[in-house]
Parts: C-alpha cells; sequence; structure tokens
C-alpha cells in the first residue's frame, strides 16, 4: 500500500512512517522540507500520486486564532483537493481530545475548521483525537511555572506516549475509514497537577507544585472532563513511569 504522511518528519510523523515501513508499506514523508507544502498547495500533486492513504499530521505553527483557523483551513482544502484529484481511499487527521469543548481557543477553533472540512469532502475519513502527549510535561510544567512554584490545574487528563499514538494512527490508517472520531488516550486518568508533580520527581526537578482548580493550561480554565475521552477510547499501555524509562533508556543508548 502506498502511504502519504503530511508532516512525515515531526514527533508523530516520523515515528509513524518508521512503523508502516517496518510493516513493507511505501511510505512518503512529506513535509517542506521535502518540497511540501499544504499551506501553500505546492508539490501535492506529485507527492499524492498513486496515494491510497493520506495521514495528516501538519499542524500550525502558531496559536494565535488568525493564524490557527487560516492554517487550518487553508491547508485543509489544499490537501483534500489534491486528494480528490488523485483518487485517495483514506484520509487521517490526528486532532485533539476536548476539541469541541475548548471552544475559547482560537487553535481548537482552527481544528473545528479542519475536521469540518474532513467530514464534508466527501473522502473516506478517520479523525483521531488524541490526548495530551506525555512527551509534553516539560513544556507543561515550564508555562506554569513562577519561579520555583508550578501552580497547575487540577482538571483530568489520560496522557499518551507519543510512541503509542505513532502505533495507533498506523494501525488506523491501515484499517477501512470509520468515517468518524477515534479517541486515543494513556491508560491512567488523573489529576494534571498530580500528573506533573510526579514528572517533576521523575526528572529531579525540585520546583513545587501547587494545585488549583483556577490555574489556567496555556490560558484556558479546564473542567474535570475538559481533556478526557469517553468510554468508548482506544488506550495505550503505557503510563507516566514506563513512558520515562523508555525515554531514559534510548537516551543512554545514544550516548
Amino acid at each position: 500500500m502506498r502511504l502519504v504522511v503530511i508532516g512525515g518528519t515531526g514527533l508523530i510523523g516520523s515515528k509513524t512512517v518508521e512503523r508502516l515501513r517496518a510493516r513493507g508499506h511505501d511510505v512518503l514523508a512529506a513535509a517542506p522540507s521535502s518540497g511540501v507544502n499544504t499551506l501553500f498547495g505546492e508539490g501535492l500533486a506529485a507527492a499524492l500520486a498513486g496515494a491510497n492513504v493520506v495521514i495528516d499530521l501538519a499542524n500550525s505553527p502558531s496559536f494565535d486564532e488568525a493564524a490557527a483557523v487560516a492554517f487550518f483551513e487553508t491547508a485543509g482544502r489544499n490537501l483534500l483537493a489534491a486528494e480528490k484529484v488523485a483518487g485517495v481511499k483514506h484520509h487521517v487527521a490526528l486532532s485533539v481530545v476536548g476539541t469541541e469543548r475548548l471552544g475559547d481557543s482560537g487553535y481548537f477553533r482552527g481544528k473545528m475548521v479542519q475536521e469540518a472540512l474532513i467530514r464534508a469532502s466527501g473522502i473516506p475519513y478517520t479523525i483521531v483525537h488524541s490526548t495530551q502527549f506525555l512527551d509534553f510535561l516539560g513544556a507543561i510544567a515550564q508555562e506554569a511555572a513562577d519561579g520555583e512554584v508550578v501552580r497547575v490545574s487540577t482538571g483530568h487528563v489520560q496522557p499518551i506516549a507519543s510512541d503509542d499514538v505513532a502505533e495507533a494512527m498506523a494501525g488506523i490508517a491501515l484499517a477501512a475509514p470509520a468515517n468518524g472520531v477515534v479517541e486515543i488516550a494513556g491508560p491512567e486518568r488523573a489529576r494534571m497537577s498530580d500528573i506533573v508533580a510526579r514528572y517533576l520527581a521523575l526528572t529531579g526537578d525540585p520546583r513545587r507544585v501547587v494545585p488549583s482548580p483556577e490555574a489556567r493550561y496555556f490560558g484556558y480554565l479546564l473542567g474535570d472532563d475538559t481533556l478526557v475521552p469517553g468510554p468508548g477510547a482506544r488506550l495505550a499501555h503505557a503510563g507516566l513511569e514506563e513512558w520515562y524509562r523508555r525515554t531514559a533508556a534510548r537516551k543512554i543508548a545514544a550516548q
């Protein structure tokens, strides 16, 4: 099978490409660096020629509302139009659990525009809603830090390892289109403040986590269910500690 991974050189893209190639498939890792730019439509016709499946992992370079909406709308229209011409049989896109519940976020409004375009395209599709990545816990802590104090929301999360996201994306791309949303998540639901505190302890970071229901997540208040999946979500196996052991082992092996 021939698959094209848009954003194929990024964190999830590179891991997804690796998994699909290991299964013997013909996979193109498409990105601006390889001459494929969905925002401007560059290289799409040649990249999609003969493709059975397209996996869209491209992301807006900005969380600003105008920039995010413009990116997802323009890139989405360009990509879906090129897929129609190429006769693509399955469009797979990565989105976020809670997209529809964070309407105050310009970035999530952009994702909602992207999803609406996919649904209206007429191309068989699967939209994958993923929870937050364990790989980004450091960035979440840093954004919430004020000196030695890290003030973190008490809203619940169910974070997932990027390896497990890539494994799910590869499997979903090779399956029949769902023509709907599939949710994926990590195995453990916990308060964001607890997860961040455990992460800092694992990494030897001495900063103190202060749980607060009023603390904002990149500017937005979270409810208990804002970022958690529904009961039918596909759950990965690696929780925080297992993910951290994997990450540490890789770093040691690379030295």
